[in-house]
């Protein structure tokens, strides 16, 4: 099923044994358009800390409660490797993370989340050994990048602004970003157009721009779809 991941900012997070705070944002990896993390904000509840939590840990969204619920309890948190929220998250801190947790680790296969096309649970140790015996291979540097922070980004065509980044929309299994909501501000008769992320060229953090492959002609022809996409 897809989402507005728009909704979900200030959904509850309720772990086994208790609430732990409300969701702030989600990071998501801007080569695959996957969300690897979700940010939580937990009040005065471990208020020092940035607390992660992947997609590995959702249970159900209960859309009358307003709430994310997950499959660990609050000690299992508090425990887990500290991440600071002023730096990006390297990929050694995720081996450390992938390894507490016992989870397979999302880059060590040839699937979006491994060895799967789904976050899926498997705690056994043979999921940590592969997290940790990949530690050297990697760059310290990640495509990890702020879903709210690239809210209001300006989407350029290839001959012009065409409005600015509204949200996504995301599967709530796989969680792969299936489109970029845009805000055309009134440039086309529709108010919002989904652009697929096959079709973004790339993201400028410097200038807060998301380039696009498509022409505006491309867009207004596909706008009565709600789908922009590459024209062949």
């Amino acid at each position: 099923m897809l989402q507005d991941i728009k909704t979900l900012y200030g959904s509850k997070i309720a772990a086994i044994d208790g609430d732990i705070g409300h969701v702030k944002d989600f990071y998501f990896d801007d080569k695959t358009w996957v969300i690897r993390y979700l940010v939580v904000d937990t009040g005065s509840w471990l208020a020092e800390r940035a607390v992660l939590l992947s997609p590995h840990a959702f249970g159900k969204w209960d859309q009358f409660e307003g709430a994310l619920h997950i499959k660990l309890t609050k000690r299992q948190i508090e425990g887990s490797p500290s991440i600071d929220a002023h730096t990006p998250v390297s990929r050694n801190l995720e081996i450390d993370y992938y390894r507490y947790y016992g989870w397979p680790a999302y880059w060590t296969g040839s699937s979006l989340w491994g060895t799967s096309g789904y976050p899926m649970v498997v705690n056994s140790p043979d999921a940590a050994a592969a997290a940790d015996g990949v530690r050297h291979h990697h760059r310290a540097d990640k495509h990890l990048q702020s879903a709210l922070a690239i809210k209001g980004y300006a989407i350029h065509a290839s001959d012009g602004e065409i409005g600015h980044v509204a949200g996504f929309l995301v599967n709530d299994r796989s969680w792969v970003i299936h489109n970029v909501v845009v805000d055309a501000g009134g440039w086309i008769s529709c108010k919002e157009i989904l652009i697929a992320p096959g079709s973004v060229d790339r993201i400028s953090y410097e200038d807060s721009m998301v380039f696009v492959k498509l022409s505006k002609a491309d867009i207004e022809r596909t706008s009565d779809r709600g789908l922009a996409k590459t024209s062949t």
